[in-house]
């Protein structure tokens, strides 16, 4: 990928590249937060979400991976022998020692002729992915490159983030320009040491610095990330449909937008964190599959993530007519939130083998 811009630092590939293929995938399984409330302090005290998705017992990155995998496919409608990268991001691989991308490659038919790698970065491993998979395909090493980013729920019992902790996330199948629902139009990274949000070797749960969650992690980063794209592009808020930030919660994101000049208008379809939780690696991506389950040619979107540790990565895309063709070959974001069962603290226990045995 190029420098185009050393002042602003945005990183545009050599040849035009855009999203040709996505899908995502929720589980089905909600955990009302009024359930944790109850638990953990007597009904007392606001809730930051409504609900969160749990992954079941049968379900865990890699195959909530392969199902967004296989979304992402039938809207690019191409052979998946052709791709030559598979990447998953995700702060919950179910083996510390073997890739979960292999396995993912495998199940919808990319191997043995492709690149497979698993990637971490907290909240933001998704759209690392991502862009790893634009200066891919930009550079011509490849012509497609999946990155997907995918969580379980995750949280220390009784925790703040037991309440926002989510499973699920989406596939992003970067592809040539011509062949694009969304054209990617440049992206930029900001990034610092900022340690609010860190899980040891051997921890079950990760710990975060509560004061440093806000400022000057979430907000620092987000909005730096943001103005320097639409900066280097010339844009405002105003020129944008469409805005996806991280969602760790319900709040966050709606005053970054505010920060940004967005409206609230602007970032709905893609503000998921209240029905659905916080996906981690999944979060802003997903975002991104809700708004073009319904953007038009022609709409431009911002998507900005962000990933404790600290970072952001921005993107700048801008629809096409092909999106109108292919949206409805595979199952809309929607239609995974709306197929609901709800589950009471136990069961939740129990899915995420928070009672240990022995």
């Amino acid at each position: 990928m190029s420098d185009d811009n050393t002042t602003h630092g945005l990183m545009k590939s050599d040849r035009p590249v855009g999203i040709v293929g996505y899908g995502a995938y929720v589980p089905r399984y909600r955990l009302p937060a009024t359930e944790v409330a109850r638990m953990w302090t007597g009904g007392v005290g606001g809730v930051p979400i409504k609900e969160k998705a749990v992954n079941g017992l049968d379900e865990d990155v890699i195959s909530m991976s392969i199902e967004a995998a296989r979304n992402a496919l039938d809207r690019a409608r191409i052979d998946p022998q052709l791709i030559r990268a598979v990447w998953v991001g995700s702060e919950s691989h179910p083996y510390a020692v073997k890739p979960t991308s292999t396995i993912v490659a495998e199940a919808i038919g990319a191997v043995p002729h492709t690149q497979a790698a698993d990637w971490e970065f907290a909240c933001k491993a998704g759209t690392e992915a991502m862009q790893a998979a634009i200066g891919f395909v930009g550079s011509g090493m490849a012509r497609y490159a999946l990155s997907i980013g995918m969580d379980t729920a995750q949280g220390r019992p009784g925790d703040a983030l037991e309440y926002t902790a989510a499973a699920g996330g989406a596939a992003m199948l970067i592809g040539p320009a011509g062949e694009a629902v969304a054209f990617i139009e440049g992206s930029y990274s900001f990034v610092t040491d900022t340690p609010d949000f860190w899980r040891r070797a051997h921890a079950t749960y990760p710990s975060h610095g509560d004061r440093f969650t806000g400022e000057p992690a979430y907000f620092k980063h987000v909005t730096g990330a943001a103005e320097a794209i639409m900066g280097a592009l010339g844009r405002t808020a105003a020129d944008y449909q469409w805005a996806i930030f991280h969602q760790p919660n319900a709040k966050f994101p709606q005053r970054a937008a505010q920060m940004l000049g967005f409206s609230q208008a602007q970032i709905e379809p893609g503000l998921l964190s209240p029905r659905i939780g916080n996906t981690y690696a999944g979060s802003s991506l997903i975002g991104l599959t809700a708004v073009l389950d319904m953007a038009q040619p022609g709409d431009r979107i911002l998507v900005v993530s962000y990933g404790s540790g600290a970072g952001s990565d921005a993107f700048s895309l801008e629809v096409t007519e092909r999106l109108n063709e292919v949206r409805d070959l595979a199952p809309r974001t929607e239609t995974y939130i709306g197929r609901r069962i709800e589950i009471d603290y136990a069961t939740y226990t129990r899915f995420r083998d928070k009672l240990k045995l022995s």
